[in-house]
């Protein structure tokens, strides 16, 4: 029986850390803030900003909200982006993705100040995090590293194994996992006899965004297992990238869906904001 990595518990303690520490700052005059900017009304986008501000609210960091219409054209909303950046009343910056298809995500990403960047999408940042400078770094890998930490798993000297090479979650989760001085193989669709690979992983992390894909025959005994993927099944139920019940009995460690990964993603978006007052200093 696999221990289950709880990122419910994990992202609960992160957050108490964060709001002890925003508290500390309004003691000494500092707000923290974030803008959140959503355009139209995606209802996914709608529940993950409604948590977003939850936490916000939770932590004690002041929300700025900006709902606009779905015919908001890309210069407004860079025009948006540009006051924002000015503005010494706002630490964070967020857009919620996706964008309407008239506007240009990467554009409006690439405004965004890097030291307002907190979802860590900006090309500078991707970039302080590949050679090891300060920068925002992108939530979800970051919160991976947390969970593996923070469950008393050694990264150092482990094979790591990364099923996936987005720029949100695979790339950036390899250079994190390097960075904690881990071994690390990147996989991908093209990749040649993937089992093989992933059988030599002593940590594996899934985001390869296939329901279930991932069953006991590409899991080595006794690997921590982190599934970053989110679906629904046939019967509606919410599942990830890994075939949980056929891993668990193999896995010394592994990330239940929901409740594993999800969870640190919007805690580290918060540990992000407290982190966005130091880089403004």
């Amino acid at each position: 029986m696999a221990k289950l990595i709880d990122g419910k518990l994990i992202s609960a303690q992160i957050k108490d850390e964060v709001k002890a520490e925003v508290s500390k700052l309004k003691e000494s005059g500092v707000t923290v803030s974030l803008a959140v900017i959503q355009v139209g009304a995606d209802p996914a986008s709608s529940v993950y900003v409604r948590n977003k501000k939850k936490a916000c609210e939770y932590c004690g960091i002041e929300s700025l909200s900006y709902e606009l219409p779905e015919e908001t054209t890309e210069e407004e909303l860079l025009d948006l982006i540009r006051e924002l950046n000015k503005r010494a009343d706002c630490n964070g910056i967020l857009v919620q993705l996706p964008l309407p298809k008239h506007i240009n995500e990467e554009r409006i990403l690439d405004e965004i100040s890097p030291l307002k960047d907190v979802d860590g999408f900006h090309p500078v940042n991707v970039g302080c995090l590949s050679i090891g400078k300060p920068g925002f770094v992108s939530c979800t890998p970051a919160g991976v590293i947390e969970l593996i930490k923070r469950s008393g798993y050694e990264i150092a000297g482990k094979e790591c194994v990364v099923i996936g090479r987005s720029n949100i979650v695979g790339k950036p989760m390899a250079m994190l996992l390097l960075k904690e001085n881990g071994t690390v193989t990147v996989t991908h669709s093209k990749t040649a006899d993937l089992k093989a690979v992933t059988k030599r992983a002593d940590i594996l992390v899934v985001a390869i965004g296939k329901p279930k894909m991932i069953d006991a025959s590409y899991v080595k005994d006794g690997a921590v297992v982190i599934d970053v993927g989110i679906h629904r099944d046939a019967d509606n139920k919410l599942c990830g990238d890994v075939d949980f019940e056929s891993v668990e009995p193999v896995a010394e460690a592994i990330t239940p869906v929901p409740g594993g990964v999800g969870p640190m993603t919007i805690a580290m978006l918060m540990k992000n904001c407290l982190t966005s007052v130091e880089l403004q200093k």
